[in-house]
């Protein structure tokens, strides 16, 4: 069974143990009917749809979401939004500075 973005059951479950905040901004998770921007959304870390693996596949906020679209992960830590927030290398989630370094 996969997911409306084609995440299979197993995967979904595993990255919602693992990112209990959002892997950019580190905001708590809320309920979209309290906030839809700091509501969880699935991202792919790179911007393939086609890669669907533990390593591509993370929950940020909807915020964060909007603002990284389609851009490379180190163009998007290079905007305004991340610097006005504080989201840098060293900020992000272990799974994002992974990816950085990767």
């Amino acid at each position: 069974m996969v997911n409306k973005w084609n995440i299979p059951d197993w995967l979904e479950q595993e990255v919602k143990q693992r990112d209990k905040v959002c892997v950019y901004c580190g905001v708590a998770f809320t309920d979209p009917k309290v906030c839809v921007r700091s509501s969880k959304s699935w991202e792919h870390i790179i911007n393939d749809a086609k890669i669907v693996t533990r390593e591509n596949i993370v929950l940020c906020c909807r915020g964060c979401n909007a603002s990284k679209g389609q851009k490379l992960l180190k163009d998007w830590l290079d905007t305004s939004y991340c610097k006005e927030r504080n989201i840098n290398a060293e900020t992000v989630a272990s799974i994002i500075k992974q990816a950085l370094y990767d």
